[in-house]
Formats: structure tokens, sequence, C-alpha cells
């Protein structure tokens, strides 16, 4: 019994770590409204465990744009390195990373994220609520 026991929690965590694994490296952001790419966003685990997202390069604009619309220590930070998902956990029961921030630069508002992987495209999804009833979807490519 309790081989069986400790196979399917070392199977569950298996599965787990590789869906975490397919969420991490770098995405090409897709504007939802327009279809352009805008921007490279490396996705990571931080030292403390947490997972975080920030803009590895634009690919519109001029260089050396700034958050002006952010508050806080963001204001007038670059774009490029700009930590836009923020704290975020793996979640075994939602097979997805929830729980944190994402930010958006154009508006400078927080929502609630989750971020998942399908059919090998990630999907972003930001809410203003934490059920993730009210918000929108924007779907990367590696």
């Amino acid at each position: 019994m309790k081989n069986s026991v400790l196979a399917l929690l070392l199977l569950v965590s298996v599965a787990a770590s590789a869906q975490v694994e397919n969420i991490l490296g770098d995405w090409k952001t897709i504007d939802d409204k327009t279809g352009e790419r805008r921007s490279v966003v490396a996705i990571y685990q931080g030292s403390d465990g947490l997972y975080y997202g920030k803009i590895a390069k634009m690919l519109v604009g001029e260089p050396g744009l700034k958050c002006t619309t952010c508050k806080d220590e963001d204001y007038n930070a670059p774009l490029e390195g700009l930590v836009i998902i923020r704290g975020m956990k793996f979640d075994a029961k939602a097979n997805a990373l929830t729980g944190g921030k994402v930010l958006d630069p154009e508006s400078g508002k927080f929502y609630y994220g989750k971020i998942y992987t399908k059919d090998g495209k990630l999907v972003l999804r930001g809410s203003l609520d934490k059920a993730g009833l009210l918000g929108r979807n924007q779907t990367w490519e590696r």
C-alpha cells in the first residue's frame, strides 16, 4: 500500500513538473486585438520558488521605452527588463500557474493571473476577479 501511494505521488509530481517546464522559457506576446507580436517575455522560477515573467525584448516601438502608466517603483521603468508576471505558483488541480499578479504596461494596472499551455501555445488570462470570470485571454507563441 505504501509503495503504491508513493508511486502515485511521484507520478503526480513528474506530471506537474512537466507542465511547469512547458510554461518556462521565452514567449512572444501577441496583441489580442491586432494580432501583432509585441514583445518577448521570459518566464522563470525565482529563488523564492514562485514564478515570474519579465519583458526580455520589445519587438515594437522605439528602444528605451518606459512604463509611464505604471505606479510606484515601476513608474518610468524601462519596459525591457520590467517584471510583468509576479508571484505565481503551480496549482496542480488547475494544471496552471495561478495566485499571482499580471501587470498590463499599457494601463499600468495589475490583474489576477492564470497561465497554462494549450496546443503548444501559452494562454495568459488576466482578470479583475480571483475566479477569472471577468477578464480576457492572450495567447502567446514560443
